[in-house]
């Protein structure tokens, strides 16, 4: 057995080796208690020099002064001991015992359900951190929740027991209060379950989870936002950068100006600025769109338009009215209004020539113009198709398959030229409507209503253009 000096090796003091005493040369166990004598961890010394080594004997006497009694961890003690004396190594970190910790009593609580607590960190394990091919535009701090979602679980109740430290004595559990949660707007329960009333933004604040129909952007929309996508109203107090969509379910409200990317809203659309495209910016709006200007981008709109400056190099499409200011100016592009239009003026001396075209719906007529596409297309192939087949080089298989190829060439033909057909009379749909300009309308600008055109030769000044049903003409008429 070794020396009580040797059991004293938690308080011994590294020394340099020509200042050991024998005693200190000896192999010993350094332990440290931690988490209130729950756990104990020991690090083996081997001996220095003419030291003794560390034995059974030690090792036992070791835990008898340490008093430690519970959760011995033989199997670890006996492989680092072996370890230890045999390669003449220090071994760190041996689990000496663990005892029990105690199990503290919980009351019934809500739990948040952990999928909606980190947006940023979701998306990142759901795209990956270094892929270079990922669009951080899809990247959202919004959480977004379904009708019917999990919002949080009602966790049962838990008893509490008591623990046992590794000296073999009990430590009282206590009673947990955790920060539960209570159920707030548009949720309910549902058995065990808070669930969401509808299809909206998640929300948590001080306790309380709740879900917003209506999402409200205080600053730009940008990097920091993502993509907007939304199933209700949103509000944007700053302006929208180049390159972020945003759909919604509901009406979008923009305070500052607009950069549309690709933009579709359910019901109306407010711009406090004006609205710019880069050429291919495609802008569908449910209800009424207004704004102060829409400058090179499309717009689709199923209500009116109302613009208050300037709508310039755009294709602006309304199944209502074009409504803009008392100096507002139509440049360039093409506007398709059905129930016709008020403006300031239309074109610009030193711009581009504005086609206004009014009383038609432009759905039917772009699908008209698409399938008017395919029949020139078919018509194209069609052709080609029988120049090879009249081909006197060409062999019996290869005509054989180029025949058949051509009869359904011209069944889709037939069907293509039955739809533009009955395409031509749905368009018109509105012989009242009206184009009255303020100001006035510069030489090479057309007019068009239900088809019938006027090609301005020379500048008109406040008139308003509509149709003669008898003659099938427009007529003009001073304001």
């Amino acid at each position: 057995m070794l020396s009580e000096n040797q059991l004293q090796p938690d308080n011994s003091v590294i020394k340099p080796f020509g200042d050991l005493t024998q005693s200190e040369k000896n192999g010993k166990i350094v332990l440290a208690f931690l988490d209130n004598d729950l756990k104990v961890m020991g690090d083996f010394y081997p001996p220095e020099d003419d030291g003794l080594p560390i034995t059974g004997d030690y090792i036992r006497n070791l835990l008898e002064q340490k008093n430690i009694v519970y959760g011995i961890r033989h199997d670890e003690i006996f492989r680092a001991f072996e370890k230890c004396i045999d390669t003449y190594e220090i071994v760190r970190d041996v689990l000496i015992a663990s005892g029990d910790p105690p199990i503290d009593e919980e009351p019934e609580y809500l739990q948040l359900n952990p999928i909606l607590s980190d947006p940023f960190q979701i998306w990142a394990d759901e795209h990956g951190n270094n892929d270079s091919t990922v669009d951080y535009r899809s990247r959202t701090p919004f959480v977004i929740v379904k009708k019917g979602q999990a919002l949080a679980k009602l966790k049962r109740a838990k008893s509490g027991e008591e623990g046992i430290d590794v000296h073999g004595g009990k430590i009282d559990f206590k009673f947990k209060k955790p920060s539960g949660i209570i159920g707030g707007e548009n949720t309910r329960m549902e058995g065990r379950f808070l669930v969401s009333n509808i299809n909206g933004q998640f929300l948590f604040s001080q306790g309380i989870v709740s879900v917003s129909d209506h999402l409200v952007i205080k600053g730009p929309v940008g990097y920091s936002t993502g993509n907007i996508v939304f199933p209700g109203d949103i509000h944007i107090d700053g302006p929208v950068s180049d390159g972020f969509k945003i759909y919604s379910g509901g009406s979008v409200t923009i305070k500052q100006t607009f950069d549309v990317t690709d933009t579709v809203t359910k019901y109306d659309l407010n711009v406090a600025g004006g609205i710019i495209g880069r050429g291919k910016a495609k802008l569908k709006v449910g209800g009424t769109l207004r704004t102060k200007f829409i400058e090179n981008c499309r717009v689709a709109c199923r209500k009116s338009v109302i613009v208050e400056k300037e709508i310039i190099n755009s294709n602006v499409y309304t199944l209502e009215r074009l409504e803009m200011g008392e100096k507002g100016r139509i440049v360039g592009g093409e506007v398709y209004a059905a129930k016709g239009l008020c403006t300031g003026n239309i074109g610009k001396r030193t711009g581009r020539a504005a086609r206004i075209h009014c009383g038609v719906d432009f759905t039917v007529e772009r699908e008209r113009e698409k399938n008017n596409g395919i029949l020139r297309v078919i018509t194209i192939k069609i052709g080609r198709l029988k120049e090879k087949i009249m081909d006197p080089d060409t062999d019996d298989e290869r005509r054989g398959k180029m025949e058949a190829l051509l009869k359904k060439l011209e069944e889709q033909q037939r069907q293509s030229q039955t739809r533009v057909a009955d395409l031509l009379g749905k368009g018109i749909t509105y012989k009242d409507a009206v184009v009255e300009v303020r100001g006035e309308i510069v030489t090479g600008s057309l007019i068009e209503i239900c088809q019938a055109a006027l090609f301005v030769s020379e500048p008109l000044k406040k008139v308003r253009i509509r149709l003669d049903r008898e003659s099938n003409l427009l007529i003009t008429e001073k304001l």
